[in-house]
């Protein structure tokens, strides 16, 4: 299954085919906080990551661009609002997502709790010249659920694009290939995770350039 996305201030687009589709976690700046964070799940059972930050494959083909989905009917799901980095035949470009995950599932194995859900992806991208050189501290990320704001925040609290796909390509022996990475998310306003129907997820570039994403978790309004 391939997947297409078009290109800021362009008429070009890129399709993917074969390609690694992978969240990053755990991608806390400061590794103190990222501990304590660790501790505070251990504490409701999540269990502790082997290494730090984490990368989870998941199948390419719940990454998509899709404006909806079939939600669980049973299990508490909730999205991230995440910049997504994407390689593309030897060439970066800086993308948004949702990390949609199973909550409950993500009380026994995180990984799996990644896979069970879509990866939800903005259909626009931009092109980015050098990984090295993109800089999110002075990005803006938000999200909101049903209409309610969810999170909000600067992006400098997370590693860096470079340290992350450096890290992702080094780590999954990824060489050469292509491949679409969840970075890294904010802290939720309330601290509760929340489910919902309508999600709404944008990245806001310091000099204006809004990259965003709008989907549905469908069936969840009737539960």
């Amino acid at each position: 299954m391939s997947l297409t996305f078009r290109v800021a201030g362009s008429d070009d687009t890129i399709t993917l085919g074969r390609f690694t589709g992978v969240v990053a976690g755990y991608t806390g700046r400061n590794v103190e906080a990222v501990q304590h964070h660790i501790d505070e799940l251990a504490a409701i059972g999540v269990p502790p990551p082997p290494e730090v930050p984490m990368f989870y494959p998941v199948d390419a083909d719940t990454v998509s661009t899709a404006p909806e989905f079939a939600d669980s009917a049973t299990a508490l799901t909730s999205g991230e609002i995440e910049p997504v980095y994407i390689r593309h035949d030897g060439v970066y470009y800086l993308g948004v997502g949702s990390d949609h995950t199973d909550r409950d599932l993500e009380r026994t194995d995180i990984g799996d709790s990644k896979r069970a859900c879509p990866k939800p992806v903005g259909e626009t991208v931009i092109r980015i010249g050098d990984i090295a050189e993109l800089d999110l501290d002075a990005a803006t990320a938000r999200s909101t659920v049903d209409g309610d704001q969810y999170q909000e925040g600067r992006l400098d609290g997370l590693r860096s694009p470079a340290d992350v796909t450096t890290r992702l390509i080094d780590r999954l022996e990824l060489g050469d290939g292509d491949f679409v990475c969840l970075g890294g998310t904010l802290p939720l306003i309330d601290g509760g995770f929340r489910a919902g129907a309508d999600w709404h997820v944008e990245i806001e570039l310091a000099d204006g350039t809004r990259l965003t994403h709008d989907y549905r978790m469908k069936g969840h309004e009737a539960r």
